[in-house]
């Protein structure tokens, strides 16, 4: 192991997770390994995968955000009441969103308060709009998200195809672009950032913008799917996606984070709860399954950067 560099480590982790628990599917049920059997089990890995790489835009400075699963449930009652027949004023009140997350990031800063305090705070007025919007669930998906988000590929299903751009846009931004490298830093000294000239302050408030624009499309994709919404329909995605984050060689300090690595992390998390799913498991321990799966991960890392060192 001490020939591989902590990055290949932290990235080679989730991928060999989500190859064994994929063999053990295909392993207990052989008709998953076919298109349809695939499509099943990834179905909702779009949505999870946008809403991991939102938390891991704010993980990425050393924050945290609980509100992520409501915000994402905002997003998708939006999307669902004005996208089909009032477009424009859809566009304009997510776009609204996107930018009270960015104000946030601001506030989080210039008061120091913390991020999960105030993120919490937030997923409470996320919740309260979303109910607002949509009381029941009900709405429906604009036919072009519907036909998109169910597009026939060929060879791999749409999820994974998806996914797989999904991790490449993320990589490109926060790994090869000037921002990324800027969010990054301000994760891992941010006082070195501000005396190369870097506004910490602005750096932050894309970090959270960036963050709002993943998480709207991650409730945009969930209707697309769904074909309706519910203003708790994405409430289990704020675990999901620390969790993927986690999972996929990030960490909570440093601005240590992997876009690949999370986008593998939200695919494995969705195999996990997707395959015990298909086996008509109860959704309490489909939860058990996805906790287990991130404990047996972060085991493995803790063994393997002990031995490494």
């Amino acid at each position: 192991m001490k020939g591989l560099s902590s990055n290949t480590l932290r990235l080679m982790i989730p991928v060999v997770s989500l190859a064994l628990l994929l063999a053990a599917v295909f392993w207990l049920q052989p008709r998953a390994m076919s298109y349809m059997g695939m499509n099943l089990l990834f179905n909702l890995a779009v949505p999870i995968a946008l809403a991991t790489i939102a938390q891991m835009m704010i993980v990425a400075v050393n924050d945290l955000d609980l509100s992520i699963g409501t915000f994402v449930s905002f997003a998708a009652c939006v999307t669902a009441v004005y996208m089909p027949s009032s477009p424009a004023l859809a566009v304009a009140i997510l776009a609204a969103a996107v930018a009270a997350y960015a104000v946030i990031g601001i506030v989080i800063y210039l008061r120091d308060l913390p991020s999960i305090v105030v993120t919490l705070g937030m997923s409470f007025v996320w919740g309260g709009l979303a109910v607002l919007i949509l009381p029941s669930p009900g709405g429906q998906a604009p036919v072009w998200l519907r036909s998109l988000m169910t597009a026939p590929t060929p060879f791999l299903p749409f999820a994974i195809v998806a996914s797989i751009a999904i991790a490449a846009v993320a990589h490109l931004v926060v790994m090869r672009s000037t921002l990324g490298v800027a969010i990054r830093g301000v994760g891992g000294n941010s006082r070195s950032v501000a005396r190369a000239g870097w506004s910490v302050l602005k750096i932050r408030a894309a970090a959270y913008a960036l963050a709002g624009i993943f998480a709207v499309l991650a409730g945009m994709a969930l209707v697309g799917l769904t074909t309706a919404a519910d203003a708790n329909i994405a409430l289990r995605y704020t675990l999901l996606s620390i969790a993927g984050v986690i999972l996929g060689g990030g960490e909570f300090t440093g601005g240590r984070v992997s876009p690949v690595g999370a986008v593998v992390g939200a695919l494995t998390l969705t195999l996990a709860g997707s395959f015990l799913s298909f086996l008509r498991i109860s959704p309490d321990w489909q939860i058990g399954a996805q906790g287990a799966v991130l404990i047996i991960v972060l085991g493995l890392r803790l063994i393997l950067s002990r031995r490494d060192a």
